[in-house]
């Protein structure tokens, strides 16, 4: 049995240590916003924050996470939009959609340590694959949400 903070709430979930965290907030929790992606941490679907931190959630065991507050998306934006979301919607960044979650929970934390990101900044940090190839309107509206955040 494990304790979680997952967006402010508290959960008690009843399952293996090395169980990774998204399948806790997926199939447990039922929080359906973190994808799966590929399982081996390099897409960056499953990004989430542990104590403000982007991590990728297939990776990372349950056990691991406990102690810790965990954000998704959905709790990223309180009971609104976060300036990543509302940037990413007039920027219009998603074709599919289906890596956007895990990119805005990277795109907030980088923003969160560095309000004004320069390029290389975002390409060192911002590592999240997009199949669809909408990095120019990503990079368009982290600058956006910098801008919303008073970053630039």
């Amino acid at each position: 049995m494990f304790n979680l903070e997952i967006n402010g709430t508290m959960h008690e979930v009843d399952v293996e240590e090395d169980t990774p965290l998204l399948w806790v907030l997926r199939d447990t929790v039922g929080l359906k916003g973190t994808k799966f992606g590929c399982g081996i941490a390099a897409c960056g679907a499953c990004t989430v924050h542990v104590n403000g931190e982007a991590v990728r959630s297939c990776s990372f065991s349950v056990a691991d996470a406990v102690g810790s507050q965990i954000t998704t998306i959905e709790g990223i934006g309180g009971d609104g939009l976060s300036p990543v979301q509302q940037a990413w919607i007039q920027e219009q960044v998603p074709q599919c959609g289906y890596c956007q979650s895990g990119m805005i929970m990277a795109v907030s934390a980088l923003l969160a340590e560095t309000p004004n990101p320069s390029d290389e900044d975002i390409a060192d940090r911002i590592t999240n694959i997009c199949r669809c190839g909408t990095y120019p309107r990503i990079k368009r509206a982290i600058r956006q949400a910098a801008a919303l955040q008073g970053g630039n």
